[in-house]
C-alpha cells in the first residue's frame, strides 16, 4: 500500500479538495483507496456528505487507543463512500491529540501502525494534514512514502513553498526516512499575469520535483463540495474532473516507473547471480570421468584425449574391427567442461521493457507506451513530424487503455509531446523533459 500525504502548512491551497477529487479519481481506475482525515477540522466528511453528529469514532479514537491499552483497528470507524473508497473520518478530539500523546514514546508512529494493520486491503492510503507543522502532521509524514506539496499559485504561497521544503526535509532527516516529495500547482488561473508568472516560476525551481498536471481554479469544484460530492459525481465532464483524473494518472504512473526500476534492477541481479553460480560451478567441478576401453584388445590401450579418441574409432572401423562394451570397464581420467547458462539476449531484454509504459530504444526502433483508460484518440506530435500529431497516431492495445507506437528514428535528440483527445501534454512516463517557449514542458527522446 502506498500512503501519500497532501501537506502543506499554508491553509488555503485545497489540501481538502485534492485529497478527495484524488482519492475519487484514483477509486475510479479500479484502486482500493482509503482517505484518512489527520485535520481536526474534520473537512473530509463535510465534502463526501458524511453527517457530523453521526460519526461517534474517528480517527482520534484510534490513534490514542494504543496508549490507552484499548486497541482500537481502523476498520471500527470507517465509512464507505463508494465501493472503492472509504473514509477515516477525523473529529474536533484531533485539537487535542497532542497534548494526550504528551510523554508517550513513539508517539509520531501511531498512524504508521494503525496503517500497517490495514496495508493489504487498500492500493492507497490518501492523508489530509491539518495546516500546522505538529504532531498530527509528523504522524502522517512517519506512515508517508510519497508527500504532495499543493501549491497555490500566488506569490505568498510561493514564498511558503520553500520554508515548507526545508521543513520537510528537516523533518524526514529527522526521522531517517525518504520520502518522495513533489509539488502540485493548484487553483491555477490562467486569466492572470501573476498567476502564469508563478507558475512559470515554479516548473524553473521545481522541474524535476512538479507534477506536470495542474489543477485549475473552477467553481464547479467549490460547487461540489458544497454538495458532499466529489466533481467525478457532481459533473463528471467539467474540466476540473479531467485535471483530477490526469492527476490521477501521473500518480499511477510514478508508481509504474518505480515498479520498471525494480524489474530492471531485478533482472541485473538475477543475471549477475547467475554468473556467478556458473563461475562457482566451474570452479568446483570434479574432473573425473570414464571412458571405456574396447576388451578384445591384448595390449593395454593408451591413454586417450577426445580427439584421440575420436580418431581412433575411425581406425578401428577402417580395419573392420567392432568395439565392445566390457563387462567391468576400466578408466582413466579426463576433466569435464561445464557450460554456464547463457545471458538473454538485448532484445529479449528489451522486449520485456517495451512491455513498460513510457519510451524505449529497442535494436533500430523506437517504441512508445502509454496508459490512458478512458482516450479516444492518442497521438505524438513532436520535431520528427514537425509537430503534425495526425502523422503518428497511437494504437490502442486490448481493454486495459494501453496505447502504443513503434517508429525508426535517426541518431540524434528529439521533443516530442503527447496529444490526448486533442489535448497536448509532456509524456507522463518519461522522466526527462525541458521547457518550451509556451511555459510548457516538452518530453525528450535520445537515440543512440
Amino acid at each position: 500500500m502506498r500512503i501519500v500525504a497532501i501537506v502543506n502548512q499554508k491553509g488555503g491551497c485545497g489540501k481538502t479538495t485534492i485529497s478527495i477529487n484524488l482519492a475519487s479519481a484514483l477509486a475510479e481506475t479500479g484502486q482500493k483507496i482509503l482517505l484518512v482525515d489527520m485535520d481536526p477540522q474534520s473537512h473530509c466528511a463535510v465534502g463526501l456528505a458524511v453527517p457530523e453528529q453521526q460519526i461517534e469514532q474517528s480517527i482520534y479514537d484510534v490513534l490514542i487507543s494504543r496508549s490507552r491499552n484499548e486497541p482500537m483497528k481502523m476498520t471500527e470507524i470507517l465509512w464507505q463512500i463508494s465501493d472503492k473508497l472509504e473514509l477515516a473520518p477525523a473529529s474536533i478530539d484531533l485539537s487535542a491529540f497532542e497534548q494526550q500523546m504528551a510523554g508517550i514514546p513513539d508517539r509520531e508512529c501511531c498512524l504508521r501502525d494503525a496503517l500497517e494493520q490495514v496495508k493489504g486491503d487498500y492500493d492507497y492510503a490518501i492523508v489530509d494534514c491539518p495546516p500546522a507543522v505538529g504532531l498530527l502532521t509528523f504522524n502522517a509524514l512517519r506512515a508517508a512514502t510519497h508527500v504532495i506539496v499543493p501549491v497555490e499559485t500566488g506569490y505568498f504561497a510561493l514564498h511558503g513553498l520553500s520554508k515548507q521544503l526545508e521543513t520537510l526535509s528537516i523533518l524526514c532527516n529527522r526521522c531517517s526516512q525518504h520520502v518522495d516529495v513533489r509539488v502540485l500547482a493548484s487553483m491555477y488561473d490562467i486569466r492572470t499575469k501573476m498567476a502564469r508568472e508563478i507558475l512559470a516560476e515554479l516548473r524553473e525551481r521545481f522541474a524535476d520535483k512538479m507534477f506536470a498536471t495542474i489543477v485549475n481554479f473552477s467553481t464547479k469544484i467549490k460547487e461540489a463540495a458544497s454538495f458532499g460530492q466529489p466533481i467525478s459525481e457532481y459533473d463528471p465532464a467539467s474540466k476540473g474532473q479531467k485535471d483530477f483524473q490526469a492527476l490521477a494518472e501521473e500518480v499511477l504512473g510514478a508508481q509504474t516507473k518505480e515498479q520498471r526500476r525494480e524489474f530492471v534492477n531485478s533482472l541485473a541481479d538475477q543475471l549477475e547471480s547467475i554468473s556467478a553460480t556458473a563461475d562457482e560451478l566451474l570452479r568446483t567441478a570434479k574432473p573425473p570421468v570414464k571412458i571405456v576401453e574396447a576388451p578384445n584388445i591384448q595390449e593395454p590401450a593408451p591413454t586417450l584425449q577426445t580427439d584421440q579418441l575420436v580418431g581412433a574409432a575411425v581406425e578401428t572401423a577402417e580395419h573392420k574391427t567392432q568395439i565392445q562394451a566390457p563387462a567391468e570397464p576400466q578408466t582413466t581420467e579426463q576433466p569435464i567442461q561445464i557450460q554456464p547458462p547463457e545471458e538473454p539476449t538485448p532484445l529479449d531484454t528489451g522486449q520485456k521493457l517495451s512491455d513498460y509504459y513510457g519510451v524505449n530504444q529497442i535494436s533500430d526502433a523506437v517504441v512508445f507506451v502509454t496508459l490512458y483508460p478512458r482516450a479516444e484518440n492518442v497521438q505524438i506530435a513532436g520535431d520528427f513530424n514537425n509537430w503534425q500529431p495526425t502523422l503518428t497516431p497511437m494504437e490502442k492495445i486490448g481493454p486495459s487503455g494501453v496505447w502504443q507506437t513503434k517508429m525508426k528514428l535517426p541518431q540524434g535528440k528529439y521533443r516530442y509531446r503527447l496529444v490526448v483527445d486533442g489535448q497536448w501534454q509532456q509524456d507522463p512516463y518519461n522522466e526527462h523533459t525541458e521547457m518550451n517557449p509556451f511555459g510548457e514542458f516538452n518530453s525528450i527522446l535520445e537515440v543512440n
